[in-house]
């Protein structure tokens, strides 16, 4: 059986792609080239909810995820807020549903939408549903990034 980890973390930095990396650093996934993939959980993958990824491999290697994103500009009021759904058959397969904002309730109520919309175009028995919404409130003079991925398995090589 395979394991989907969810991570997340929030981060302000010097420039958007800083923050971008400090909030993966958070996370624990900073140091691999992230591979996004189309949302769809293999069946029987085990869905397990850390916060944190553990060590995953060597750096530099190919991480597969599903990634939910946002950064904000410096000065901006509204927080970056990323969010990450899923829904599944019981040790069956599954979908992900990732969004990004500046309202906590709107990126949660498109989260539900979009999970919905995702089972109705799908055969499947759907028993199993989780989220994962992360804010970061933001920064006077920094960018500020918020992230929420789907780790599939852990890195390979990218070469």
């Amino acid at each position: 059986m395979g394991r989907i980890r969810i991570v997340w973390g929030t981060a302000a930095g010097p420039t958007a792609m800083a923050s971008y990396d400090a909030a993966l650093a958070a996370a624990n996934v900073h140091n691999y080239n992230l591979v996004s993939v189309s949302s769809v959980i293999p069946a029987n993958a085990e869905i397990e909810v850390v916060g944190e990824a553990p060590d995953l491999g060597p750096p530099g290697e190919r991480l597969t995820v599903v990634e939910g994103r946002s950064t904000i500009a410096p000065g901006n009021v509204e927080p970056a807020v990323a969010s990450l759904g899923w829904s599944r058959e019981a040790n069956g397969p599954g979908i992900f549903y990732e969004t990004s904002g500046t309202d906590p309730d709107a990126v949660r109520s498109r989260i539900d939408a979009g999970l919905a919309a995702g089972r109705e175009l799908r055969d499947w028995a759907f028993e199993d549903d989780g989220r994962r919404t992360v804010v970061a409130e933001s920064s006077p003079n920094r960018h500020t990034t918020a992230v929420v991925l789907a780790v599939y398995g852990e890195s390979g090589s990218i070469l």
